[in-house]
């Protein structure tokens, strides 16, 4: 068990965290204390119960934290579907967060439709002390308003840049762009394709940046004709592979902006009669889980996608208590992840 007091709880804001610091067991043992769970050992109950005693926790269901804003225990996640992997790991990410710090979530589903996110978001200030919107339609002026009006939120995964006062998380876009542009550069690559993402959205415009800046750093001179947008979705970026492998000069390497496009250009390359990665070399961007049941696997850029939500409700938990935010934007690193879809350039082999 832990003697030293965390600095949050000798301000008087002791957390689910903080109790499982001082008893030496997890934040999720903690909430099944709280609430009364049968399945804890009587030794560990007795530890975490001997901490709240001590330090005067009131974060039971009924009675959360005196003086905070907590009033229902429940907190919003707005996302756009669930049935994509991409989502799914936020959605875990977050979930896992709001049980350890003993909230309930109230799951929102916006299918990408602006006014169906209006409403919900309308419909969570009145039933949840917050919300996590991952990838919200609103526009910033929306969002300001929301900010303005004293409902506490965090954005996760941006779609534009917001306003400098509203929290958000997201990971590095244009490094890993760079990163996984490098690595075709290293692997003798000079005639390097971009599959984007929509035009205008944040994560395509900073992995744009990324792409040019590290062409050009190679002394390279990006052609307008290897850059073909898409909507993210494995269909569209099979049809952008395909303009871009019916080019009078083809390129030997696709970065495609994200794991479902990379997918696209794959299936594109096998209808061309081309083989991945000898004849044509593909890299992706998120490290979803089909990027490791594609043949070949897939390169990818992964992002932190499960830590950014965590990190987004821990951020969330402090705005609702009224506590210091130490920044309000957060930006993760993203990692290139080496498989099987790159090789050498065709003329180095």
């Amino acid at each position: 068990m832990s003697t030293e007091t965390p600095s949050d709880a000798r301000n008087g804001h002791l957390t689910i965290r903080d109790i499982a610091q001082l008893a030496g067991v997890s934040p999720a043992t903690v909430s099944r204390v709280i609430n009364g769970h049968p399945q804890v050992s009587g030794g560990l109950r007795e530890s975490v119960l001997k901490v709240v005693s001590e330090h005067g926790y009131t974060g039971h269901r009924s009675s959360r934290d005196v003086g905070q804003r907590r009033a229902t225990g429940f907190v919003g996640v707005t996302l756009p579907v669930l049935r994509e992997s991409y989502f799914s790991v936020m959605l875990a990410g977050a979930s896992e967060a709001l049980y350890e710090h003993n909230l309930r979530m109230v799951l929102s589903p916006t299918l990408h439709e602006h006014d169906r996110e209006a409403s919900l978001l309308e419909r969570l200030q009145g039933t949840t002390d917050g919300a996590v919107l991952i990838l919200p339609q609103e526009s910033n002026e929306e969002l300001s308003a929301l900010h303005e009006a004293g409902y506490p939120f965090v954005i996760v995964d941006p779609l534009i840049a917001p306003d400098d006062r509203v929290p958000i998380v997201s990971a590095a876009h244009s490094a890993g762009a760079v990163a996984a542009v490098d690595h075709l550069l290293g692997l003798g690559h000079r005639r390097i394709a971009a599959i984007t993402g929509p035009a205008g959205g944040l994560a395509t415009e900073e992995r744009l940046r990324g792409y040019r800046g590290a062409i050009g750093a190679a002394g390279v001179m990006p052609a307008p004709e290897l850059v073909v947008e898409s909507d993210f979705s494995v269909a569209s970026g099979r049809r952008a592979a395909e303009r871009l492998l019916s080019l009078a000069e083809r390129p030997t390497a696709i970065f495609a902006f994200n794991d479902m496009t990379a997918i696209g250009a794959i299936q594109a390359a096998r209808a061309h009669g081309l083989e991945v990665p000898r004849d044509l070399s593909i890299v992706g961007f998120d490290d979803t889980f089909e990027a490791t049941l594609v043949l070949p696997a897939l390169t990818t850029v992964r992002q932190p996608l499960a830590e950014m939500c965590r990190i987004a409700v821990t951020q969330l938990v402090r705005l609702i208590e009224r506590r210091h935010v130490e920044a309000l934007h957060i930006e993760l690193e993203t990692t290139l992840v080496v498989r099987d879809s790159t090789g050498p350039a065709p003329a180095t082999r």
